[in-house]
């Protein structure tokens, strides 16, 4: 049906990563992987990811906002061909085990993620 189907993830940008990392492990009880996020699943598909990156990354050029959100899909190309509609054209794509993914820019330059999830879910 190429729509969102919820968030699935929210990432940003700190000076102290690690530090951010235990404050929300020990303070919210956060239950951080060996790759340093946390995952809850969704009701659906795929599951919600938090993560935290050091402050120097570039994984959200070209925005210059210090977060970026991934939103679940259930269509990817379905999706992208309605932004194209829309005059958005993807600022990549990438193919993983764990799903197909799809950058865009919001109108007020934060990096939009789109994933649709794949059959192997990272733990």
């Amino acid at each position: 049906m190429a729509k969102v189907l919820g968030i699935g993830g929210v990432f940003f940008k700190a000076a102290d990563p690690q530090a951010v990392r235990d404050w929300y492990a020990r303070v919210l009880g956060f239950e951080l992987h060996e790759w340093d996020g946390a995952i809850w699943p969704h009701p659906a598909t795929g599951h919600t990811n938090w993560s935290v990156h050091e402050a120097s990354t570039d994984y959200y050029d070209p925005s210059t906002q210090p977060f970026m959100v991934n939103y679940i899909v259930d269509d990817l190309d379905g999706v992208l061909a309605k932004a194209k509609a829309e005059g958005v054209e993807p600022l990549g794509r990438q193919e993983e085990v764990y799903g197909r993914f799809a950058w865009v820019m919001d109108p007020v330059g934060v990096k939009v993620e789109l994933w649709e999830p794949g059959a192997i879910q990272p733990t």
